[in-house]
């Protein structure tokens, strides 16, 4: 999946996956993240997520990145939060109050970038990635973290052959192939999409069966 497919999604306003309110998922489970209190949080693949407001005003810097300039400058436009704006390497930089957004190519991230990081919030990043970016993006954040960084991950597991992603499924079994050699991995939580409010979005595209997982990754 090239940068260009994300860059016409935003384009053409196919933002399905943006939440227009803080994710219950986040708000219900960050207490368990061993994360110091002010400590920074990275989101990877941001978007112009509210989740980043709402660790914000739990007290952690935030710090971003995604691909996508017109989303990076729609989060704060929305929020009527007027950036400053730099340029640093391979990424233009925005900022305001705490919260410090790089927009630019995932890949191109190094340890400098993450020093200091308390914990990682991944909501829509790894399911985002078809399988063959996976396992790359999975070994590069693992790579650039400093050590023993937690993390809270959200994920999706379906039928992949029911719908063509994104979001695209992601089992319990993928996510300890990708993690298990860096992370003690704890399922913390799984929902049946289907007997909610969004069911009806979801058989629209042909899924039978939908579960939303939340899982805790610690420090071995």
């Amino acid at each position: 999946m090239e940068a260009q497919f994300w860059h016409q999604r935003w384009d053409k306003g196919e933002i399905g996956f943006h939440q227009h309110s803080f994710n219950p998922h986040l708000t219900r489970f960050w207490y368990r993240v061993p994360i110091a209190h002010e400590a920074p949080v990275f989101v990877p693949l941001c978007g112009k997520s509210q989740d980043m407001l709402w660790l914000r005003g739990e007290g952690h810097p935030v710090l971003g990145v995604e691909i996508s300039a017109l989303a990076v400058a729609a989060f704060f436009a929305d929020n009527a939060l007027p950036p400053q704006r730099g340029r640093q390497g391979a990424f233009d930089i925005y900022e305001h109050g705490g919260i410090q957004l790089l927009c630019g190519d995932f890949f191109d991230l190094t340890c400098a970038h993450l020093a200091g990081i308390g914990a990682v919030y991944d909501r829509a990043s790894l399911i985002a990635l078809p399988p063959e970016l996976r396992g790359r993006y999975a070994e590069h954040l693992c790579a650039i973290l400093p050590p023993a960084t937690p993390m809270l991950l959200v994920t999706l597991d379906y039928d992949q052959g029911a719908m063509a992603g994104p979001p695209f499924a992601v089992s319990e079994q993928e996510v300890r192939s990708l993690y298990g050699s860096h992370f003690a991995i704890d399922n913390v939580f799984s929902h049946d999409l289907l007997q909610g409010a969004e069911e009806e979005r979801w058989r629209s595209r042909g899924i039978a069966a939908m579960s939303e997982q939340v899982y805790l990754l610690t420090a071995r």
